[in-house]
């Protein structure tokens, strides 16, 4: 079995996955329990620059911590696609608050971050 974490709706779940084949065993799946992000962003940072994913991938990284002051085109988040390392970097200055958890696998134009 692997093991994954999906963002749906800015939400994180661990989803366990079976391989189907000759190896697979006829044990029953177990949905895991939901992942929540590390911290939620406070309701008034909603006002600032949002942060989308510009093509699905993993997020590997969180450059920065949550609520550091961050500068217009600094790496704030490691995106991995196709085996790749892409920094998605802050669109403008001010304090970043992520809406996505590292290891979560992310769609393009997911929320990653807001920054206000």
């Amino acid at each position: 079995m692997r093991n994954f974490i999906v963002t749906i709706d800015g939400k994180s779940y661990s989803v366990g996955v079976e391989e189907v084949g000759a190896a697979a065993s006829a044990a029953p799946v177990v949905a895991a329990p939901e992942v929540k992000p590390a911290t939620p962003a406070p309701a008034t940072v909603q006002k600032g620059e949002k942060v989308v994913s510009p093509f699905p991938g993993l997020i590997k990284k969180l450059s920065v911590a949550e609520g550091t002051a961050v500068k217009k085109d600094q790496p704030i988040i490691v995106l991995e696609a196709m085996k790749m390392d892409n920094e998605i970097t802050a669109p403008c200055d001010g304090k970043v608050y992520y809406k996505v958890a590292k290891g979560a696998n992310v769609e393009t134009d997911t929320l990653l971050a807001v920054i206000g």
